[in-house]
């Protein structure tokens, strides 16, 4: 699944000062369109997570677990966007497509830690609503603050710690030749494509820490819905089976829609990449995040309460 992306070459050395982010066309028309579709996608995306954090933080309703989790995991989506969105904006506007040598490994080390912060809060909300259908009597207490903070801590330092690792491994790399990268942002593999040096490291480190932070949270998660299944199906009302199914139903939905936009870009040989990767990657680098406030909000009927007073306390603040 991985190659080593090529050798040691003394002669080929040269520093790198910056890259060059050539995005998805060339096309002067094509990157007119794709700016307003992308702002337009930015706009939504921070508005509707923004509001979700607000809700949530200003109804009393709403200070459960799994609340707590969902406006964690609104703002890293909030700052996943932010990381890449605005300097495609900008180098789709301006035309001036670089970005320095620093930047570019910002760029990465956020988005590789927030994609490793986004997994691991999935799967902590997939505890939550273990506890919430399988041992309902003993939630309050085994979803204790002191547990939820515990939790929500060791996915931020596990998170940290996964984005400094290959950040720091990528700073041994050494590039030469082109460098173009015809992608939208600084993504790990693309950088790995550039190297004119040994990344044979960086792509055992790669496997080894992308299976304990992205294949066990899943089997987890996995684990976690074989229970909760077996649960639902014990219940005797039909009523009572479906209201603990629409629980879960809205973080199946956001899992699957993580997990299948992130297996269309990396469940594949690095060489094989093309522009139809590019596409892929828009689907996990922006769709998602702007799609998780709507999944989470369409028939949550405590979402929509919240929603509702917040809007109309602001309106009234206006109108008095």
């Amino acid at each position: 699944m991985f190659q080593t992306v090529g050798e040691m070459d003394g002669s080929n050395h040269s520093g790198v000062s910056e890259f060059l982010l050539l995005g998805i066309s060339d096309s002067p028309e094509h990157q007119r369109v794709l700016f307003w579709m992308f702002l337009s996608m930015y706009l939504v995306t921070v508005v509707g997570n923004v509001l979700i954090i607000l809700a949530i933080s200003f109804d009393p309703r709403l200070h459960t677990p799994m609340y707590f989790f969902l406006a964690n995991l609104s703002f890293t989506d909030l700052f996943f966007v932010t990381n890449t969105i605005p300097k495609m904006l900008v180098s789709l506007q301006s035309q001036n497509k670089v970005i320095s040598y620093a930047g570019c490994l910002t760029q990465l080390y956020f988005l590789v830690s927030l994609v490793a912060l986004d997994n691991l809060i999935l799967a902590t909300m997939a505890y939550d609503r273990y506890v919430a259908i399988c041992r309902p009597l003993h939630y309050t207490t085994v979803m204790s603050p002191g547990l939820c903070i515990l939790l929500f801590t060791l996915c931020w330092a596990l998170s940290i710690f996964y984005g400094l690792t290959h950040t720091l491994l990528m700073t041994r790399v050494t590039f030469c030749g082109s460098q173009k990268i015809h992608y939208i942002f600084c993504e790990m593999y693309v950088l790995l494509r550039l190297a004119c040096s040994n990344t044979q490291v960086n792509h055992t480190v790669l496997i080894a820490t992308g299976s304990f932070i992205f294949l066990a949270p899943l089997g987890f998660m996995i684990m976690s819905y074989v229970w909760i299944v077996r649960a639902i199906l014990r219940i005797p009302s039909a009523s009572s089976k479906y209201k603990a199914f629409s629980t879960c139903a809205s973080h199946l939905a956001v899992v699957s829609l993580f997990y299948g936009t992130l297996c269309m870009v990396y469940l594949q040989p690095l060489k094989t990449y093309s522009m139809k990767d590019s596409v892929a990657t828009v689907m996990y680098a922006v769709v998602t995040p702007m799609m998780n406030p709507f999944i989470y909000s369409l028939r949550n009927k405590d979402m929509h309460g919240a929603l509702g007073r917040l809007l109309l306390g602001k309106a009234f603040q206006r109108l008095t």
